[in-house]
């Protein structure tokens, strides 16, 4: 028998992608889901694919930004199944647009959804785990909220918020030993993210390489709430490129920028308002259209050459400098 049958998991964001795909992970282990989002057609078509799998779902429209939707998203949770035992802040919008660029309202949306709605499930759910003396948080944030994306900075604002949320909330919570926070910090991953996404860049973006699977991620997030660790990160090697930002943060930045501006932007197209405001008009998926534009062996190829010509340009540099030193004197 599964570990996690009969656990109840609320899940924000669930009507697509990550979510929709961790759902159905779950109900397949057991479990008895409480599904949020604003789509509830899209969140009826989650929770039926749950049930096939063996699992219970209820479901609950929810708009994460408004606080009162969530207090009655958690104690719809609670008058069905008695309390709650694990609760992912998963919801989540983006804009791509450069912090100069974009329409503030609209930067200001992302920060919003995506950190006052997880602030809200946090108030939310908080207060339970307390009453209950355990319970696991499961904050769902990027690779991003490490290291920058000049394209999409409100997001990236963002990630690195629902990161600082879920420190001072392990402080906050020392003392319950058995009430968990836990951050899965996954890279790009292949949903429907960079279509829906509002776009005022008029470029059509892409994931980066290499992209996770959402079925990948959603597994390490069932494997959180199995045993829960404070930070996960998908893939595991990504903490290695993190490392190497820490120690050679200018050059990896120099890299990151060229790299964005080589793969992650692709040709023009109109600028779109995405699912920032309202819902996606296209059906949900789990997976999205927006694959990279360069294999994986093909981008560390050119990563490379990439870094041997910045080796190249910062000698050129170098001896430049110390001629005009020398010249000087």
């Amino acid at each position: 028998m599964s570990r996690l049958r009969e656990r109840v998991v609320v899940i924000t964001g669930a009507s697509s992608g990550l979510g929709r795909e961790t759902a159905h992970q779950l109900a397949a282990q057991g479990c008895r889901l409480v599904l949020a989002a604003r789509r509830l057609d899209e969140l009826e078509a989650t929770a039926q694919g749950c049930r096939e799998r063996g699992g219970e779902a209820l479901v609950v429209a929810t708009d994460v930004t408004r606080a009162d939707e969530v207090t009655r998203l958690a104690a719809a949770a609670v008058e069905r199944w008695g309390g709650i035992d694990v609760w992912i802040n998963n919801a989540g919008v983006t804009l791509f647009a450069r912090i100069e660029d974009g329409a503030l309202a609209d930067h200001l949306r992302v920060l919003e959804t995506n950190v006052h709605g997880a602030i809200h499930g946090a108030r939310a759910v908080v207060p339970i785990f307390r009453a209950q003396t355990r319970g696991t948080l499961i904050n769902v944030g990027s690779v991003l909220s490490k290291v920058g994306n000049p394209f999409v900075p409100s997001y990236t604002i963002s990630k690195f918020a629902i990161d600082g949320l879920s420190e001072a909330l392990r402080v906050e919570l020392a003392e319950f030993p058995d009430i968990h926070v836990c951050t899965i910090l996954p890279y790009a991953i292949d949903t429907p993210h960079f279509q829906d996404g509002a776009n005022e860049l008029r470029r059509r973006v892409h994931a980066m390489p290499p992209m996770q699977s959402p079925e990948r991620v959603a597994r390490a997030i069932v494997g959180l709430i199995a045993r829960p660790r404070r930070h996960r990160y998908v893939p595991r090697i990504a903490a290695l490129g993190l490392a190497a930002h820490w120690m050679f943060p200018r050059t990896c930045e120099r890299l990151l920028l060229r790299a964005l501006e080589a793969f992650h932007l692709g040709p023009p197209q109109p600028q779109i308002e995405g699912n920032l405001f309202e819902p996606a008009p296209e059906p949900a998926a789990v997976h999205g259209l927006r694959p990279p534009r360069i294999s994986t062996p093909a981008f560390a190829l050119w990563a490379a050459r990439e870094l041997l010509r910045m080796g190249v340009e910062s000698a050129h540099r170098q001896v430049h400098r110390w001629r005009a030193a020398n010249t000087t004197s």
